[in-house]
């Protein structure tokens, strides 16, 4: 599940740097590589959130998703200058990595119990 809010996280960056000098006059604004390169990316994503739910535990896998945030938060700043990290923003991204820790500290000691 990881490796898919990686391939997600990647598809929506590459979608935003695709469109970053586009013109929505014409329709090869769509056409360039970054912008196709991140649907293959978050068609990749997709089929291994499928893959994971397959053979998962929906409660446990479905709120991973959500460090899909963490992943853009961190690299969207480097790539494009108007996005930036504030104070709330990084107190998110570690809410998000806490609770996500607790599901996967919860999931395994459930394990373990019933064992």
């Amino acid at each position: 599940m990881v490796l898919c809010t990686i391939f997600t996280s990647l598809g929506q960056i590459l979608w935003k740097y695709g469109l970053k000098d586009a013109d929505f006059q014409s329709p090869l604004t769509f056409f360039n590589l970054p912008f196709l390169f991140g649907f293959a990316s978050y068609g990749t994503g997709a089929l291994l959130m499928l893959l994971a739910f397959k053979k998962g535990e929906l409660s446990i896998l479905y709120p991973i998703i959500a460090t899909s945030y963490v992943w853009v938060s961190l690299i969207s700043p480097a790539l494009f200058p108007a996005d930036y990290m504030n104070f709330w923003k990084w107190l998110g991204v570690g809410v998000i990595l806490l609770a996500v820790t607790l599901l996967g500290v919860g999931t395994n000691s459930r394990v373990i119990q019933d064992g």
